[in-house]
C-alpha cells in the first residue's frame, strides 16, 4: 500500500512538472499574440502619417516663372493612388506582395516561410563558423504595409539596430542577447514590433476611411511616395522622371519594362537602380516582368517582348541649375529674411518656395559670355587653361533686381559648378583697382568741382606712416600731363590725380560716399583707398555704379517673394526706393559717358558701330595686374548693370597689358549686345540730349584745335619725381 502511495505521489509530481514546464513554455507565446494582437500601448502618433506631409521638393523660380533649381534633402513628387498608372501598380504587386489587397496587414503564409528560411539559414552559417548562433534573416516576406511601417515608423530603429545597445532593457531582451547577441536581438524585436504596428495601421486606417479598399488605396499611395529608390530620389514620381525622363502620367501597358524596373529597386537601390550594361537590374527586371504574366497583370507576350529589351535610363545632366552662383545668393537671402517665419531648410524640405528676380534668359547669356571671355584670356596664356575665374553680375537700374550671377566659370577641375561652391561675386574681396575712382569724383562734385575742374596730373607722395618712405604713385603710362580738366583724367584714369583730388576734400567724404551708394564692406582710412586699394565685392561695386546711372538708392536684391505651399505669399521684397537726388549726378554720369566717348578713355572701344548701345562705365585693373574689371551701365531706370571680374583664387598676376580694358569689358560688351539684341529687359535707354551735346561740345572743341588741349605730355621719368620716395603704381591701374 505505501509503495502504491508513494508511485501516485511521483505520478502527480510528474504532472505538475510537466504542466509547470508547458505553461513555462507557454506564457511567452501568449504574452506574445498579447502584445501583436491586443497591446496598443505605446503607440506612434498617427496624425501625421495621416497627413502624410512628406518632405518634398522646393523650387525656385525666375522672374518668367521656370524653375531654375529644385533643391531637397529627399527628391520627391507626392502622388495619390489613382496618379499611379495599373501597369506600375501591377508591378509592385506582383514583385513585393500580390495579395496586398486581401491581407489585413501580415502575410502569414510569408511569414512561415521566412520562419523556415531563418532556420535554416542561421543553423548552416552557424554550422559553417563554428561561432555564436545569429540569426540570418532572409530578405523578402514582409507585405507592403510592413515596409511602410518600417520605413515611416521604425526608421530610426532600423538606422541603429545593429549597434551594441538593446533597444528595450529587459529581462527577455537580455536573455535574447545572451544567447544571440544585441544586434540579432535588435532585429528580432523591431520585426516583431514591424508586425505590431503593421496590423494596428491597417485596423486605424479602415477604421479612418470606412473601408478596407480605401484604406488600402491610402497605404499603397504612401508606399509609392515614401520608398527610397536610389540617387536621391524619393517614391515613384521622382525616380520616373529621373531615370526615364518620363512623368507617371505618362505610362501605359507598353512601359511595363520601365514599371518592373522601378518595382524592383525597392528591394535594393544599392543593387538595382537601373544602369546600362549592368546584369543586376535587368535580371530583377525580369523576374518582375515573368510575376506580372504569371498573375495574369500582362500577357506573355508583352512580358517577353519588354524582357528583351536592354536597360535604357535618360542621360541625367550632372548639372542641378547653371545658376548656381545665383541660387547661392538665394539661399543667403532667405536666411536674411526670414525672420523666424521661413527658413532654408523649408526650401529643402518643400514647405517653400522662390521667385527670384533672376532672368534665365539672361543668365545664359552672362555664363556663355564669361565662357568666351576666359576662353580668349586662355589662348593668350595656354598655362592658365583651366585655372583664370572670373564673375559677372547683373542688376536691373530700377529697383537693383539681381538678373544674373556669375560666381565662376561653369567647369571647375572638371567639374560642372554647384550652389554650394564658392560665390565670387558675393564672397570675394579683392581691391577695385580704378574701378573705384568715380566715387572719388562723384565725391569731389559734392564739393563744388566739376568736369571742367582743372586739376594736377602731376607727382604726388603718399605718406606710409613713421620710418617707412613716402609712396610716389604713377599713372598707367607713366607719364604725367600737368593740369587737366576732370572730366579727362576721370576717361584717362589718371591716378595722380585720384589721390590728389581725395587729399583734397577729405577721405572721409570719399568714404561717406560709398556708404551712401551702397558698399557696406569696412574701408582703409588710407589715401590709396582712393585708387581702389581696400577690398569690396563685386556685387557692391555693381550696385553703385547702378546708383549713379539711375540715382535710385536700393539693395540688391534676388528674392522677389517667397510662398508657402498652399501659394500664400510669406514675403515680398520692397518696392520703395530712395531718389539720391544729387544734383551732381548728372556730371558723374557724364563723366563716366566720357570714359567711352572720349578718344583717350579707357572704354573707347566701345564707342564704335559694331556697338550701338550708349553706355557708360570705367575700367580697372590692380596692382601687380593681378584682377581686371569693368563696370558699366546703361542710362537711367530702364537701364541695366553689368559687372565684370577676372583674376586667379590664388591672387598670381594675369600678366602684363592683362587690363581691365582688355580681359573684363570684351565680356561687359557681349553682354549687352545680347541682351539689348534679344529684347530681355525693353529698348535701349538713351543718354540725355545735354549730356550728349556737351560731350559734342567737348569733342569739336578739340578737334578745332587740332592739338590736344593739353598741349603735348611730357614724358616723365622716376628722376623727375621728388627726392626721397620711390614711384609706384599704387593699386589701380585703367
Amino acid at each position: 500500500m505505501a509503495r502504491i502511495l508513494r508511485l501516485a505521489g511521483s505520478r502527480r509530481t510528474v504532472c505538475v512538472s510537466a504542466s509547470a514546464l508547458v505553461l513555462l513554455l507557454l506564457l511567452p507565446a501568449v504574452g506574445l499574440v498579447q502584445h501583436i494582437y491586443f497591446d496598443r500601448s505605446e503607440l506612434p502618433d498617427l496624425e501625421p502619417f495621416i497627413r502624410f506631409e512628406l518632405p518634398t521638393i522646393g523650387q525656385v523660380y525666375d522672374a518668367n516663372g521656370k524653375v531654375l533649381v529644385e533643391l531637397a534633402r529627399e527628391y520627391r513628387q507626392v502622388v495619390a493612388y489613382d496618379e499611379v498608372p495599373p501597369v506600375l501598380r501591377d508591378a509592385i504587386l506582383a514583385a513585393e506582395d500580390k495579395n496586398f489587397f486581401l491581407h489585413s496587414g501580415v502575410e502569414y503564409r510569408a511569414l512561415l516561410r521566412v520562419g523556415y528560411k531563418t532556420a535554416v539559414h542561421s543553423v548552416a552559417a552557424w554550422r559553417r563558423n563554428g561561432l555564436q548562433l545569429r540569426l540570418r534573416f532572409p530578405q523578402g516576406g514582409s507585405t507592403l504595409t510592413q515596409q511602410l511601417v518600417r520605413g515611416y515608423f521604425l526608421r530610426d530603429r532600423v538606422s541603429h539596430e545593429n549597434g551594441a545597445t538593446l533597444f528595450r532593457d529587459s529581462v527577455t531582451s537580455r536573455f535574447l542577447s545572451a544567447a544571440l547577441g544585441a544586434p540579432t536581438t535588435n532585429k528580432l524585436l523591431r520585426k516583431l514590433e514591424e508586425v505590431r504596428l503593421a496590423l494596428w495601421l491597417e485596423e486605424e486606417m479602415r477604421r479612418r476611411y470606412g473601408s478596407q479598399e480605401q484604406a488600402k488605396r491610402e497605404i499603397f499611395a504612401r508606399s509609392a511616395n515614401l520608398n527610397y529608390l536610389g540617387n536621391g530620389r524619393y517614391g515613384l514620381a521622382a525616380s520616373s522622371e529621373y531615370y526615364f525622363g518620363k512623368p507617371l502620367s505618362s505610362y501605359t501597358v507598353e512601359d511595363a519594362g520601365k514599371a518592373a524596373l522601378l518595382a524592383g529597386i525597392t528591394k535594393s537601390p544599392r543593387d538595382y537602380s537601373p544602369l546600362p550594361g549592368d546584369p543586376q537590374p535587368l535580371r530583377r527586371r525580369n523576374e518582375i516582368l515573368a510575376l506580372m504574366a504569371r498573375n495574369g497583370y500582362i500577357s506573355e507576350a508583352l512580358a517577353k517582348r519588354c524582357q528583351a529589351e536592354p536597360v535604357l535610363v535618360a542621360t541625367a545632366s550632372p548639372v542641378k541649375t547653371h545658376a548656381p552662383a545665383a541660387i547661392n545668393t538665394v539661399l543667403d537671402e532667405v536666411k536674411q529674411k526670414g525672420a523666424g517665419r521661413f527658413g532654408v531648410e523649408d526650401l529643402f524640405q518643400g514647405r517653400i518656395s522662390v521667385r527670384s528676380t533672376v532672368d534665365d534668359r539672361v543668365q545664359i547669356i552672362v555664363n556663355e559670355a564669361l565662357e568666351r571671355g576666359l576662353a580668349l584670356y586662355e589662348k593668350r596664356h595656354v598655362e592658365a587653361k583651366g585655372l583664370i575665374q572670373g564673375s559677372v553680375v547683373v542688376l536691373r537700374n530700377a529697383d537693383a533686381a539681381i538678373l544674373a550671377a556669375a560666381g565662376g566659370r561653369q567647369l571647375d577641375k572638371g567639374r560642372h559648378a554647384r550652389y554650394s561652391d564658392y560665390n565670387r561675386a558675393t564672397g570675394s574681396l579683392r581691391q577695385p583697382g580704378s574701378v573705384w575712382k568715380p566715387l572719388v569724383y562723384l565725391a569731389a562734385f559734392r564739393q563744388d568741382m566739376n568736369l571742367d575742374s582743372m586739376v594736377p596730373d602731376e607727382p604726388i607722395g603718399v605718406p606710409m606712416g613713421t620710418n617707412r618712405p613716402v609712396k610716389w604713385i604713377a599713372n598707367y603710362d607713366k607719364q604725367f600731363k600737368g593740369l587737366i580738366t576732370m572730366r579727362q583724367a576721370l576717361a584717362e584714369s589718371r591716378n595722380a590725380v585720384a589721390v590728389w583730388i581725395t587729399r583734397e576734400i577729405g577721405l572721409d567724404r570719399v568714404i561717406g560716399t560709398s556708404r551712401e551708394l551702397g558698399i557696406r564692406t569696412p574701408l582703409q582710412p588710407y589715401l590709396t583707398t582712393a585708387l581702389g586699394a581696400s577690398e569690396v565685392r563685386l556685387l557692391e561695386l555693381a550696385g553703385a555704379y547702378r546708383a549713379m546711372a539711375s540715382g535710385i538708392l536700393a539693395e540688391p536684391h534676388i528674392i522677389d517673394r517667397v510662398l508657402d505651399a498652399s501659394g500664400g505669399v510669406l514675403y515680398e521684397a520692397p518696392r520703395a526706393q530712395l531718389d539720391i537726388g544729387s544734383t551732381h549726378l548728372s556730371l558723374i554720369q557724364e563723366g563716366l559717358r566720357g570714359v567711352v566717348r572720349l578718344p583717350e578713355g579707357t572704354a573707347h572701344s566701345l564707342d564704335s558701330r559694331d556697338f550701338p548701345i550708349p553706355v557708360m562705365g570705367k575700367t580697372g585693373t590692380t596692382s601687380d595686374f593681378r584682377d581686371a574689371l569693368f563696370v558699366g551701365s546703361t542710362y537711367g531706370r530702364q537701364g541695366i548693370t553689368v559687372a565684370v571680374r577676372i583674376g586667379f583664387d590664388d591672387n598670381r598676376t594675369l600678366g602684363e597689358t592683362e587690363t581691365g580694358g582688355r580681359t573684363a569689358l570684351p565680356i561687359f560688351r557681349e553682354i549687352m549686345l545680347h541682351v539689348y539684341e534679344r529684347q530681355l529687359v525693353g529698348p535701349v535707354p538713351q543718354f540725355p540730349r545735354e549730356i550728349e551735346d556737351r560731350l559734342d561740345e567737348y569733342l569739336a572743341r578739340r578737334a578745332a584745335l587740332k592739338i590736344s588741349p593739353l598741349g603735348p605730355p611730357p614724358e616723365v621719368t622716376p628722376t623727375q619725381s621728388s627726392a626721397g620716395g620711390q614711384r609706384v603704381a599704387a593699386g589701380s591701374s585703367p
